[in-house]
Parts: structure tokens; C-alpha cells; sequence
């Protein structure tokens, strides 16, 4: 069985490519990338018949090193881990925690890929492969990277779900750097199978990966929030902040995610997260001064009224909402 299983003998996997389809991707990608470089190298043959040896020779080891290492790390950068042939095998690299790659990663598998692949005709990267309980290479061991297979079923059950609307920006002081990626993966796999899952079994998994991810960021969650639901927000969290950091949208804040979130409808996202409920019957509140606001289903109270016009002189400036969270120690 391959794929990631947890201490509750629950198996949660991304699905490993073995090394028959992986071989498949890379024949192809190898012929695409070996008939451009052929064009381009007759191309600058003819073009350079006047120049001397020396430049005629620096030419072409530019031109390997631009078509033959070069293009495979842009292409698998550009398209987050799906060249060619891995697009036509149905196969995509992914960082060992399932989220996308970035440029340090394909330049770290392109690099090694030198030496496993073009120096050595792939001997070394099917040793590896076949070594490898996860058919990993060496290049995917140094970039920390992982080839899975992306043609699986992924009905509307295998969809990671969101956050609960009340807990949406809670997370965005919380320092995430310590946090590993092997713990990452666990979690969003938790959550892509949450729902098939035995409920007594699903409770105890989610509690122990909430108490590992509070061990490593060092802030325990708001009271009252359930443990499936401080899951989902603090990966809810992190795949903001990577949007935001790979797309350059800029700093969204948290009363304009909260805006975002507010779209969806409690309705929709009570249908998508019925595990996660509102603790004690309301949601907490975003912030010091916040009246709660009434969980999904539930009617505001008679007393919430409007607070009445004050003409007093405005006070000084606020201190920054508080998100439940102390600083890591």
C-alpha cells in the first residue's frame, strides 16, 4: 500500500507514480526536448559555419545547457510540476507536503537530472526509483518533491474543504515557518478524507494532528474550536499566504478574506463542513469589542441592537484586532 499512513493505521495517500509510468513521461519528454535541441543545433551549425572553433563550441554547449536543462526546469516551473509527458501519463510533481512546486525545486531536480538521466542514460534514477518505497529519484530526495499520479478519483469527496466562515483570518498572526512539510501533508490528506472516515477514529486523528501543529507554532486554538475546524482554517492560512506570495495579489487582510468568505453562504459552507460546529452555539468573535455572531441555523439574539450615535470625541486608534493567538515561544 503506498501513500501516507498514520498512527491510526488510517491510510491517507497521494497515489506514488511507479517507475513504469514515470519511464513512459520521461521517453516522451526525452523526445521532445532531444528534436528541438537536433533543429536547433543544425540551426546554429549553419548559422556559425564562419566562426571560428572556439565560438562555434561555446554556441553549442549554450545551446545544450539552455534546451536540455534549461527549458525542462521552466517548463515543470511554469506549469507547477506538469511537462509534457508527465501531462500526457497523468502524472504531476508535487512538493512532499501535495502543494505545488516552485523554481528551487525543479532547478534541484533538473540539476541532478543531469547526472541521473542525460550523463548515465537513466540507470541511476531507476535504481533509485526502484529503491525508493515511493519511486522517488535522487533529484526528488534533494528538492523534496514527490511524482503522483494525477488521474485518480477525486470526486466531490477527495475536494479539501474550507474553513468554517467564523474562523476565516483568526490564523493570520500564527507563525508557520517550524511546521513541517511531511506534518502538512498529513493534514490536508486528513481533510480530503474526513468525511469516509469512522467518526470516533476521525476525531482522535484529528485531535493528534491538531496537537502536533500546535506544538510546532507554539499557539494553542481559540477556545471552544474543534479540532477539525482549527485544521482546515490554519491550511486555509497557508494557502493564502502562498497565493498571495506566488501571484503577488498583495496583502488581502483579514476583513477582506472574511468579505470573500461571506459569499460562499453559511448554508454552502455548513453542507461542506458538517463536522466542523460553532463553539457552544455561537461563533466566536473576530476581535476585542466583537459581539458573537450566531452560529449557522441559529437565530440573533433580541437584545443585539445597533449601538446608539455617541458625541463624544473620537478615541485614539485602536491596537490591531487580536487573533485569539499568543506569540510562539
Amino acid at each position: 500500500m503506498s501513500g501516507v499512513v498514520t498512527g491510526d493505521a488510517v491510510y491517507l495517500g497521494l497515489q506514488p507514480a511507479r517507475l513504469p509510468s514515470r519511464a513512459l513521461a520521461l521517453l516522451l519528454d526525452l523526445v521532445v526536448v532531444w528534436a528541438a535541441y537536433l533543429l536547433i543545433s543544425l540551426g546554429l551549425a549553419v548559422a556559425t559555419a564562419s566562426l571560428d572553433e572556439a565560438a562555434a563550441r561555446a554556441l553549442a554547449i549554450a545551446s545544450f545547457l539552455l534546451v536540455l536543462v534549461g527549458a525542462p526546469i521552466a517548463v515543470e516551473t511554469l506549469s507547477h510540476g506538469r511537462s509534457l509527458g508527465k501531462l500526457a501519463c497523468g502524472l504531476r510533481v508535487v512538493r512532499e507536503d501535495g502543494g505545488p512546486i516552485r523554481f528551487r525545486h525543479a532547478l534541484m531536480r533538473g540539476a541532478m537530472g543531469v547526472v541521473e538521466i542525460l550523463m548515465t542514460f537513466g540507470a541511476v534514477a531507476c535504481i533509485a526509483s526502484l529503491a525508493s518505497e515511493r519511486g522517488r529519484r535522487i533529484g526528488d530526495v534533494f528538492a523534496g518533491t514527490l511524482v503522483v499520479r494525477e488521474r485518480v478519483a477525486s470526486a466531490a469527496g477527495m475536494v479539501m474543504p474550507p474553513p468554517p466562515p467564523w474562523l476565516v483570518g483568526r490564523f493570520a498572526g500564527l507563525d508557520l515557518s517550524a511546521v513541517p512539510d511531511g506534518l502538512w501533508l498529513e493534514i490536508r490528506q486528513y481533510l480530503t478524507r474526513m468525511r469516509q472516515l469512522d467518526p470516533a477514529i476521525g476525531q482522535r486523528l484529528a485531535e493528534r494532528l491538531a496537537d502536533e501543529l500546535v506544538a510546532r507554532t507554539g499557539a494553542p486554538p481559540p477556545p471552544g474550536v474543534p479540532a477539525a475546524a482549527y485544521l482546515a482554517g490554519v491550511v486555509a492560512e497557508r494557502q493564502g499566504r502562498e497565493a498571495r506570495r506566488a501571484f503577488a495579489v498583495g496583502a488581502m487582510g483579514t476583513a477582506g478574506t472574511a468579505g470573500m468568505a461571506g459569499t460562499v453562504g453559511s448554508a454552502g459552507v455548513a453542507g461542506l463542513m458538517p463536522d466542523f460546529p460553532a463553539a457552544h452555539g455561537r461563533v466566536p468573535a473576530a476581535g476585542p469589542g466583537a459581539a458573537d455572531v450566531p452560529a449557522p441555523g441559529q437565530a440573533a439574539s433580541p437584545a443585539a441592537s445597533p449601538p446608539a450615535a455617541d458625541s463624544s470625541p473620537p478615541a485614539a486608534p485602536a491596537s490591531p484586532p487580536a487573533t485569539g493567538f499568543a506569540p510562539p515561544a
